[in-house]
């Protein structure tokens, strides 16, 4: 019998909670940062949404292990750290999730949200592409042309949203001269910041779902592992390294509010989410769930952010939903088994880790 919650099935709960959570992510995170006041440090966030997963991970899998073999601390121990472990080469990943984490934030104070919601799924190429490489994996003709028209989408809804600072720009050229410089830089940096997250989304994603095939642990175990390497990573590299001197100025939660704490739940939440996605779910109700959240977030901005879509805005998010539908259809000449690899294969493109 399929596991409910409430009589629901909970495939269709959790997709649910992902349209959400991809949806209020982006506007939280833009909102966040946008709020008068000192801003908080994107460092010290991306460390506290790590450490909220790794102690509702490691809750579930303790819960998970008593279950079924038992727990002990020692036991804990071996499957985190032991010689059968390969925490080694989880922290390759953990590195890239957080250095994309932080870009993230980065990504969403440059630009619009809707237009970062859309950007944001070029992690979907640079996973395929990857998983080609790396995984040797082999893709067919209709997921290649919708690459191809996904990377189209992409580029015209950029084009659109540059039209678009150009314009705004030119109205406000007699009172600040060096605006439209402003917007265009902001914009250029900002896309810059997305490109390179989607890239390390991709190539972290593949990565993870390498370590994860080649072993019999379970995926909150690895997200255990993946959460405590990059609260390292994040403590070390950015908390101390980079805004250490701010830290010891400000504190460590100088800046955050509210809306700064919901937008860490909800960066969190995604990951755990998406595990649960995984489990119960499949690839094809994931890619309507990102298509659903992107309209979500594009409708929502118009009336919190005053975003005015253009027609080459709708034209090319219309072409990146197209693409996401025509991306996640099943090939017809896979197997049961490649199927349920695809399955697994949905925590790779969610790039919320």
């Amino acid at each position: 019998m399929a596991a409910t919650i409430f009589g629901v099935p909970l495939k269709w709960v959790s997709l649910v909670t992902l349209v959400v959570q991809n949806s209020a992510l982006v506007l939280v995170m833009r909102y966040a940062q946008t709020l008068p006041g000192p801003r908080f440090l994107t460092s010290t966030a991306v460390v506290m949404s790590e450490f909220i997963k790794l102690s509702v991970s490691l809750i579930v899998h303790i819960i998970e292990e008593r279950r079924t073999t038992g727990i002990s601390a020692h036991k804990l121990f071996l499957s985190l750290f032991g010689p059968n472990s390969d925490w080694v080469k989880m922290t390759v990943p953990a590195i890239l999730y957080f250095i994309q984490n932080n870009l993230q934030y980065v990504a969403v104070h440059l630009l619009d949200a809707a237009t970062f919601q859309v950007t944001y799924q070029m992690k979907i190429i640079t996973t395929a592409l990857f998983s080609v490489w790396l995984l040797n994996r082999s893709l067919t003709g209709l997921k290649w042309i919708s690459l191809g028209l996904l990377t189209m989408g992409i580029a015209i809804v950029q084009l659109a949203g540059r039209s678009a600072s150009n314009e705004n720009a030119t109205v406000a050229t007699d009172a600040e001269p060096d605006l439209n410089v402003v917007l265009n830089t902001d914009r250029f940096l900002g896309l810059i910041a997305v490109t390179v997250a989607c890239l390390l989304s991709g190539l972290a994603g593949v990565w993870f779902e390498k370590v994860l095939k080649g072993t019999s642990a379970s995926l909150f175990l690895r997200n255990v592992q993946l959460s405590l390497f990059s609260v390292i990573s994040g403590l070390i590299f950015g908390v101390y390294m980079i805004d250490g001197a701010a830290i010891v100025e400000g504190g460590f939660f100088q800046g955050y509010t509210v809306w700064a704490w919901a937008a860490i739940i909800c960066q969190a939440v995604g990951g755990l989410i998406v595990a649960v996605v995984v489990k119960y779910a499949d690839n094809i109700l994931k890619g309507f769930a990102t298509s659903i959240a992107i309209i979500l977030s594009s409708v929502a901005s118009v009336f919190i952010f005053n975003f005015e879509i253009s027609a080459g805005f709708m034209f090319g998010s219309g072409l990146v939903l197209y693409a996401t539908h025509l991306y996640s259809k099943p090939d017809n000449t896979k197997s049961i088994v490649s199927a349920k690899s695809d399955v697994r294969y949905v925590k790779l493109e969610a790039g919320l880790k």
